[in-house]
């Protein structure tokens, strides 16, 4: 996987975390290490120790990103005192499904009267964030530090709001001062160890120098383990990775997410065969509901392989599957493993079959945004949905539709105050330009679109610069995607088109 939110105020329906109904709340782990505190030094506001002793243990599982077991605390803390608002928030932050987050969030809502003035804060920058609101939930997180300055929980959620924003420089600053007030803070390590992976300016030097001081605090846990995996994929010492993920499984107690980062790398190393067997295992231990998740990556091998058609016919039936599976936010999953089998065919020029997904996609996409009765979700999935619209007018070559949908996505968002709201609309244009030869309008609304979270915008970019004769920073950014060791669907379109491009075939 790639980067993960260590504080998310957003969800992530793809993220295999945990389940609705009631659930027995985990035991404590004898496992986690001492030394892995769970700073606050912010208010929790409940009538019940109990529920803060289970809050809290909810902290230990969502910081060490265990999120299964996490939501069953929070759920343990709720059931406990039904008014304490923060468990109704981190249940929301831990939720697997959308119906979940917006019960738990609005739960929160209601009972944050009650609550101190730096979790009305937290909750209210929460809201703001599933309103499309980006600016208005970076003021709140401003305010939330200035409401309480030695809080490390304040500054981790100001540093995700900074990095949401592109501001990394900031949110590093932001995470540093989490350090500097709570140095064994564990998830704090994870967070700065993932932003100078993935984010410009990258320092793999720092992200591994924080993904061992995570090590060092809480040994026996997965995650910090597997951030290791991940700066040595970022590195390209693969076979590393792949023992650092090994490790991480031996750790794990019953979650089959090591073995899925296995399968990554040995989709990377050809070994495919490998591979399948990981993302397989990955299934056979998985929870609540990570096994479509898992499942969409295995189809994913196809692609690394060449065989896009196999990809899609797998990426289809499960989606078919997951319509009987017993799990919570199925809607999502579908949209997942649908919205992937769509992108795979749009690249390889299989626009009826692209069209056909889309078809599906989008209704799924409606009916979940009818679902949450929230006009700024609605608009968000609208323009998602205008936006693969467009791509599939480009591949047609119907030029004129692709731009009439760009003005749809633009009246879409206009409402939300986002100063990165227009990077769909440049990168449709930047399509637009690219098909019709015109290289150098479309590396001047490419570099504006999402280039620096998207490798396959980043590998569009190259190909519009080499046409434009910019053949040295094409190089450059082909060689970006071509290293690119993190698997997401356009990195698993671009991988092998990049190398080629940097180390041509004799």
């Amino acid at each position: 996987m790639t980067a993960r939110l260590l504080w998310t105020t957003a969800l992530v329906l793809a993220l295999p975390l945990a389940g609705c109904g009631d659930v027995e709340s985990p035991p404590a782990s004898d496992d986690v290490t001492a030394a892995a505190e769970v700073p606050m030094a912010m208010p929790v506001t409940t009538a019940s120790d109990e529920a803060r002793d289970a809050f809290m243990e909810g902290m230990q599982a969502f910081d060490m990103q265990r999120g299964i077991d996490a939501q069953a605390h929070f759920a343990r803390a709720v059931e406990l005192d039904p008014d304490f608002a923060l468990a109704h928030a981190m249940q929301a932050n831990s939720a697997s499904s959308l119906a979940q987050f917006n019960e738990s969030l609005d739960a929160a809502e209601r009972a944050a009267a009650g609550a101190s003035r730096a979790e009305q804060l937290f909750i209210e920058m929460m809201r703001q964030g599933a309103d499309n609101n980006q600016e208005g939930a970076l003021a709140t997180a401003r305010a939330l530090t200035d409401e309480v300055p030695e809080s490390p929980r304040a500054w981790l959620a100001l540093a995700n709001r900074q990095a949401g924003m592109n501001d990394h420089a900031a949110a590093r600053q932001s995470a540093g001062r989490a350090l500097e007030l709570a140095p064994g803070m564990v998830t704090a390590h994870l967070q700065l160890a993932n932003s100078y992976m993935f984010n410009t300016p990258v320092d793999l030097d720092q992200a591994a120098q924080h993904a061992q001081q995570a090590i060092d605090l809480a040994p026996t846990e997965p995650m910090p383990h597997d951030i290791l995996g991940d700066v040595y994929r970022a590195q390209g010492r693969l076979e590393e990775a792949r023992d650092a993920y090994t490790e991480a499984a031996n750790h794990s107690r019953d979650d089959g997410s090591p073995y899925q980062q296995r399968g990554h790398v040995n989709s990377f190393l050809g070994d495919f065969e490998a591979a399948r067997a990981d993302y397989d295992r990955s299934i056979e231990m998985a929870r609540d509901n990570q096994a479509p998740s898992f499942g969409v990556y295995r189809a994913f091998v196809h692609v690394h392989a060449g065989d896009p058609e196999a990809a899609i016919e797998e990426l289809r039936a499960l989606a078919d599957e997951i319509d009987g599976m017993d799990i919570p936010e199925p809607t999502g999953l579908r949209i997942f493993a649908l919205g992937s089998a769509a992108r795979i065919a749009l690249h390889h020029g299989m626009t009826d079959e692209a069209g056909a997904l889309l078809t599906d996609w989008s209704a799924l996409m409606r009916a979940q945004a009818e679902a949450t009765e929230s006009e700024a979700f609605g608009r968000g999935q609208e323009a998602a949905i205008a936006y693969n619209e467009a791509l599939l007018a480009v591949e047609r070559g119907d030029y004129a539709a692709a731009e009439a949908k760009a003005e749809e996505i633009t009246r879409l968002v206009e409402p939300d105050a986002n100063p990165r709201k227009m990077e769909p609309v440049h990168e449709v244009r930047g399509m637009i330009a690219l098909e019709q030869g015109n290289h150098a309008a479309a590396v001047e609304h490419l570099r504006q679109g999402n280039v620096e979270n998207s490798i396959y915008v980043k590998y569009l970019l190259a190909q519009a610069l080499e046409g434009a004769g910019e053949t040295e920073e094409a190089m450059s950014l082909y060689a970006d995607a071509a290293s690119w060791n993190f698997n997401d669907v356009g990195g698993a379109l671009t991988r092998r088109a990049a190398m080629e491009k940097v180390e041509p075939r004799s």
